[in-house]
């Protein structure tokens, strides 16, 4: 008993230390991308939370029936997937990470790094228009909550603790995402 007490305990203080970090979201405001070498890395953009700003939408019957029950789960849910249990942590083949609910472009393996989180986590995304930003308070935690541009569909969250060039650590859930391998 003692055992699962201290394993609970010490698994939710991982959880909260690792997702826990805060970045302000400007309501509506584009971020600069950031420049490194000559390559640009992508700031997102501040969800509006205006009707129409993602363009794929469905009713929640309908991303039922479109999703499995672990997609359903993250992007309509906001769910998480348990650390080290999900599809892409471990993943280190070169290719390209779309969302598993419309096939948006998200991120390419070019941009991900062992971030030693669990999750599958990348320091930019893939395209000026791949991902959202918005202010996510649960759980006790201030974050900022990522979401497909597309659909508005939950990906995970981001954080100011990643590597070189961006110093960012997008911490993305796996059953949210679907790989394709680089040909």
């Amino acid at each position: 008993m003692r055992f699962s007490l201290l394993f609970l305990f010490i698994s939710a203080f991982t959880l909260n230390v690792a997702c826990s970090q805060k970045r302000d979201v400007a309501a509506n405001t584009a971020p600069p991308a950031r420049t490194a070498a000559g390559k640009t890395y992508f700031q997102p953009k501040p969800v509006t939370g205006k009707p129409d700003e993602f363009p794929v939408r469905h009713t929640e019957a309908e991303w039922k029936k479109l999703l499995t029950p672990d997609q359903y789960y993250i992007l309509r849910e906001k769910g998480t997937e348990r650390a080290f249990t999900g599809k892409y942590h471990d993943n280190h083949a070169a290719g390209t990470y779309y969302c598993a609910a419309d096939h948006n472009l998200l991120f390419t393996s070019d941009t991900k790094f062992e971030s030693g989180t669990g999750w599958p986590s990348f320091y930019a995304p893939a395209t000026d228009n791949s991902v959202k930003v918005a202010a996510d308070n649960t759980f006790g935690m201030s974050r900022d909550e990522i979401v497909c541009a597309k659909c508005g569909g939950h990906l995970g969250h981001v954080f100011d603790d990643g590597p070189k060039p961006t110093g960012q650590r997008y911490c993305m859930d796996g059953n949210a995402l679907v790989f394709e391998k680089k040909k």
